[in-house]
């Protein structure tokens, strides 16, 4: 009887690692750190449970590797941002490069499900030192934004994501003050 043979290229560790961390935050964005199953994340991406699980250790372990995978993705789109601003300065630049975050579904959710995740003290000591680099990292390539133009930008940040996750446009195209603290200053 002959055999079927794979002609599939192996996959590197590095690059299962990546695959499930990409997958896990596309699963923990829309059901959450208690509301995931593992098997469904490791299924997206062909690798076994056992296998998740000497990489991550726990389901949490998975979950911590997501929501680091999504302050990196705020902190890349913030650098390049600023590393591409151009006459409009790098604050201006961070704000305008927001929509781009807004774009991604899943990054904005797996921000709200780690805030959500926060009552463990794993997750809440994780997130709590990701968001204090974030507002060290863009106080730092704001060039000289004042703690009064950091609060507005994250708490029109916080407004966007959640007017974005729940499918808000209205609130996002009409809200004067959220449109003061987006626009570029003049």
């Amino acid at each position: 009887m002959a055999t079927k043979t794979d002609t599939t290229p192996r996959q590197t560790a590095s690059a299962r690692r990546e695959a499930l961390i990409d997958a896990a935050v596309e699963h923990f964005a829309e059901t959450g750190l208690h509301g995931t199953a593992v098997s469904a994340i490791t299924a997206d991406v062909g690798i076994t449970q056992p296998y998740a699980f000497s990489l991550f250790g726990t389901k949490k372990g998975l979950f911590l590797a997501a929501v680091e995978r999504g302050f990196d993705r705020v902190e890349e789109t913030f650098r390049e941002a600023v590393a591409n601003a151009g006459e409009q300065g790098p604050f201006d630049a961070m704000k305008e490069s927001y929509a781009g975050v807004l774009e991604d579904r899943a990054l904005l959710l797996i921000q709200l499900q780690a805030y959500a995740a926060s009552g463990d003290d794993e997750v809440r000591d994780l997130v709590r030192r990701r968001y204090a680099e974030l507002y060290d990292l863009v106080r730092e390539l704001s060039g000289g934004a004042t703690p009064d133009e950091l609060t507005q930008f994250f708490a029109a940040g916080m407004l966007l994501n959640v007017a974005a996750a729940l499918d808000l446009p209205d609130l996002l195209l009409n809200d004067t003050w959220l449109a003061d603290c987006l626009r570029p200053h003049q």
